[in-house]
């Protein structure tokens, strides 16, 4: 299960580290899909903060705290 409080980093790091675990090739079937399925949690999680600050910084907040959208096409 995947740490919803866990930073972006944390995330990145654990998943490289299950990537280079799965990459060796000598984890047996049954935890090799299990560190799988974690890994695809942890590509979910990191999704989702990305999408989240992408989000954040396509706003802007004016001197009176209004917030305008800062999309630039």
């Amino acid at each position: 299960m995947v740490d919803e409080n866990a930073s972006f980093e944390d995330n990145l790091k654990e998943l490289e580290e299950i990537v280079a675990k799965l990459e060796k090739g000598d984890v047996p079937l049954d935890n090799a899909i299990e560190e799988f399925k974690k890994a695809m949690d942890l590509v979910k999680s990191c999704d989702e903060k990305l999408n989240n600050a992408q989000d954040t910084i396509a706003k802007i907040v004016e001197d009176n705290g209004e917030i305008v959208d800062f999309n630039v096409e």
